[in-house]
């Protein structure tokens, strides 16, 4: 071999060798490494404890100490002859209803689908305010300034679900005429 020759033959300085890349063995940078095996596993066992943790609370019934909504349909409707109707329409969640008026002590208690109470207003008595056996709320002369003979009351409908829980389901005012016959 020539001193002018590469180890294969080639002349040194020929255009094969311009074309050749120098290949060195360095050590990259820190900032060019990945991350090191062993942080990868400690991240991947991380992850897997959290994901068992979630799992197992809501298998386990952790997560249903949560408090749900209670669901249902009723409808509260003023009548053509000046008393108001509240009627459980859809069941939902809901195992009962409870019917209030504001300033009347008490409720009624609607027991399935279909049931209604009825609310009227007496003006001019003397009794108390009452809720009758057939779910009748009457509610007297409560002074709030309307014409006389009719008064603006406000109604809740609250669901009763399992476990007692309890949802507002509808809030309404509504406009009654006086049921005694009293003239004004």
């Amino acid at each position: 071999m020539s001193l002018f020759m590469g180890c294969h033959g080639i002349p040194l300085g020929c255009a094969h060798t311009k074309n050749m890349k120098k290949v060195t063995l360095e050590i990259p940078d820190r900032d060019e490494r990945g991350v090191s095996p062993v942080i990868g596993v400690i991240l991947m066992v991380a992850i897997t404890v959290i994901l068992a943790a979630v799992i197992a609370s809501f298998v386990l019934g952790f997560g249903g100490s949560v408090n749900e909504t209670v669901q249902a349909g009723a409808d509260v409707s003023e009548n053509g002859d000046g008393t108001a109707t509240v009627t459980w329409i859809s069941e939902g969640t809901a195992s009962e209803l409870e019917v209030s008026v504001e300033g009347v002590g008490g409720n009624v208690t609607l027991g399935q689908v279909g049931d209604s109470a009825t609310i009227q207003y007496n003006s001019g008595t003397y009794d108390d305010d009452k809720i009758d056996d057939d779910n009748t709320i009457t509610a007297n002369d409560d002074g709030d300034g309307n014409e006389p003979g009719e008064v603006t009351l406000q109604v809740t409908v609250t669901g009763i679900g399992s476990e007692d829980t309890r949802t507002v389901i509808t809030q309404e005012e509504v406009t009654l005429e006086n049921q005694n016959n009293w003239p004004w």
